[in-house]
């Protein structure tokens, strides 16, 4: 088995609120959480949950657009969170992103082949001749005419733009690209063409992908693994085939269960969840989901449940569902479980 390209320990990002004596913050916003996972080359993790969970900000993290508060982020053994500006620029061209919205994440006064090229020459200069051909080149990669690089993106359709953005954060031949809701904004059809447009570039140059996603059938049809997040934690990490097949943790299991079902004979595994999702300023004290919780007991309420192996490959977080299936893992297992322990 390869070593992990992408390695994440123990990550955590609070955001400070106000400001009072001496400029000690009134209380802090804990978007994230001690999250730990690995992505293998080649791979697609998908990280899901609902709005406000922290998925953004773990993208936003990953690319050190915002700077953590704790944990590591390792990129083939080093730890980028850790670095200076000037020391991170070298490490820009090994991963890119690919932003939610193609309608603001696009600059309106470059032209489609300058949009392409631009990263490229914040490292090396390029002869007209070369930048042509790279974007060209780029565009035809991604389903456009390479005639469309003289296009400004307000002449483009939305789906253009998205595949604009794809061939941008390719122009730097990227090991990992990160994918926040990269197709939410989109027409059903149009979310198709994208989706398969990025596993056609994965199968051809190996890229890695980490897919921000709330919307359940876009993360079946994608992912090889999912991490479930619910208020800044992961709480259940798993193979994709196994984790739609038996979700563990009541709040995979429901998150499932209230996604639309296109096929009326599929059965459905539980009802929807109730109530809103707690506030990350004040989150409940123990299991962050037990308000929400059919299954919660009183330790749920005390105490943090870690994540733990069990069978099939995959962490589950859940003081109610997770001890009972634990089973003893063999040094090879245990390398495939994709598990960081907190502290190492």
């Amino acid at each position: 088995m390869s070593n992990p390209l992408l390695t994440v320990e123990n990550l955590t990002k609070h955001y400070p609120i106000g400001a009072g004596f001496l400029k000690k913050p009134f209380s802090v916003v804990r978007a994230v959480e001690d999250v730990s996972f690995t992505v293998l080359p080649g791979e697609t993790l998908c990280i899901v949950g609902e709005s406000g969970c922290g998925k953004s900000t773990v993208a936003r993290l990953l690319m050190r657009l915002v700077d953590p508060t704790g944990g590591r982020v390792l990129i083939d053994g080093t730890d980028i969170a850790g670095l200076r500006k000037h020391e991170l620029r070298s490490w820009r061209r090994q991963m890119q992103m690919v932003f939610q919205d193609p309608y603001s994440s696009l600059n309106p006064r470059l032209t489609a082949g300058q949009i392409i090229t631009e990263p490229v020459e914040n490292y090396e200069r390029l002869s007209s001749k070369h930048r042509n051909a790279l974007a060209a080149d780029l565009l035809q990669k991604v389903g456009m005419s390479p005639e469309m690089m003289h296009r400004l993106p307000s002449e483009l359709s939305g789906g253009q733009r998205q595949r604009l953005g794809i061939a941008r954060a390719l122009s730097l031949n990227p090991a990992l690209i990160i994918a926040d809701e990269a197709v939410s904004a989109l027409d059903v059809s149009v979310q198709a063409q994208i989706l398969n447009l990025l596993l056609d570039l994965q199968q051809q140059m190996g890229i890695a992908f980490v897919f921000i996603s709330h919307d359940l059938g876009v993360v079946e049809h994608i992912a090889k693994r999912v991490a479930v997040m619910y208020l800044g934690r992961i709480v259940e990490l798993a193979p994709c085939e196994a984790l739609f097949a038996e979700p563990v943790h009541p709040y995979t299991e429901a998150l499932i269960a209230a996604a639309p079902v296109p096929d009326p004979t599929r059965v459905r595994l539980a009802a929807p969840i109730e109530g809103e999702v707690p506030s990350p300023v004040n989150p409940p004290n123990g299991c962050a989901f037990h308000p929400r919780c059919p299954l919660a007991v009183q330790r749920c309420r005390t105490e943090v449940p870690t994540l733990v192996p069990i069978a099939d490959g995959r962490v589950v977080a859940c003081h109610v569902r997770a001890p009972a299936k634990i089973i003893p893992l063999k040094p090879t297992a245990a390398a495939n479980c994709s598990l960081v322990e907190p502290g190492n």
